[in-house]
């Protein structure tokens, strides 16, 4: 799978939310977070940390970051 063909961080935000049945202002309301940031995750701009770690606890999403190998 090339780069381009890979999700990003907010298309698999977007289907965790989808599943849960969520709307953005929902899942912003139990994250902490506001509905403008959920649609920024979404729409696959920059993150925080902070806010990485709040959706994935919400949502019940484990995350790790690894090293690729060349």
């Amino acid at each position: 799978m090339s780069e381009a063909d890979r999700p990003g961080f907010g298309d698999v935000i977007r289907e965790a939310r989808r599943k849960h049945g969520w709307s953005q202002a929902e899942m912003g309301e139990k994250a902490g977070l506001s509905r403008p940031t959920i649609a920024r995750v979404e729409a696959n701009n920059d993150v925080t940390t902070a806010t990485i770690s709040k959706l994935a606890e919400v949502l019940g999403l484990r995350f790790e970051l690894k090293e690729e190998n060349d």
